[in-house]
């Protein structure tokens, strides 16, 4: 089994930290029926190396403590991001990645609010989910092919 050093569990520290103060600082635009969380262009940070995908799993939890939809998007929010940060990390495309973070986005969290607003149809909020989520992270699929074009930055993305 690979050991975890002090300096990946401090990165991760810091990215979940960032993740849940942004997701805090625009609360009304990242929670709810129609949300766009700009904390989820982190992440992209999975695309490039599985190591981050901690820290922004529990940077998702962490700001779904706060959220008005209680427990549900602890578990299920969480859940979302989970899956989209695993798929982030397995797909070669970013726009690939991107779209499946819509996906599992839209579904989960669209049945998350079906739960907990049961006047609003499934397919409505899952839509919503969807197009908020893909629209974020079309956004971030763009930064970060320009973010790759500086050598340096994606040497500290890859280091290992």
């Amino acid at each position: 089994m690979k050991k975890i050093d002090i300096q990946t569990i401090a990165v991760n520290g810091i990215i979940a930290a960032a993740y849940a103060a942004l997701t805090l600082l625009l609360a009304p635009i990242s929670y709810g029926s129609i949300q766009m969380r700009i904390s989820e262009l982190m992440i992209f940070l999975a695309f490039y190396n599985k190591k981050y995908i901690p820290g922004l799993v529990l940077g998702c939890f962490l700001s779904n403590l706060a959220s008005p939809l209680g427990v549900y998007d602890i578990v299920f929010g969480t859940c979302a991001t989970l899956l989209a940060v695993i798929a982030m990390w397995k797909v070669q495309n970013r726009y690939l990645g991107a779209l499946l973070g819509g996906v599992f986005n839209g579904l989960i969290v669209g049945a998350e609010l079906t739960l907990v607003f049961k006047e609003l149809p499934f397919y409505l909020n899952a839509f919503y989910v969807f197009v908020g989520e893909v629209v974020i992270l079309m956004i971030g699929a763009i930064v970060f092919g320009l973010v790759e074009k500086n050598s340096a930055v994606m040497k500290v993305l890859h280091a290992k």
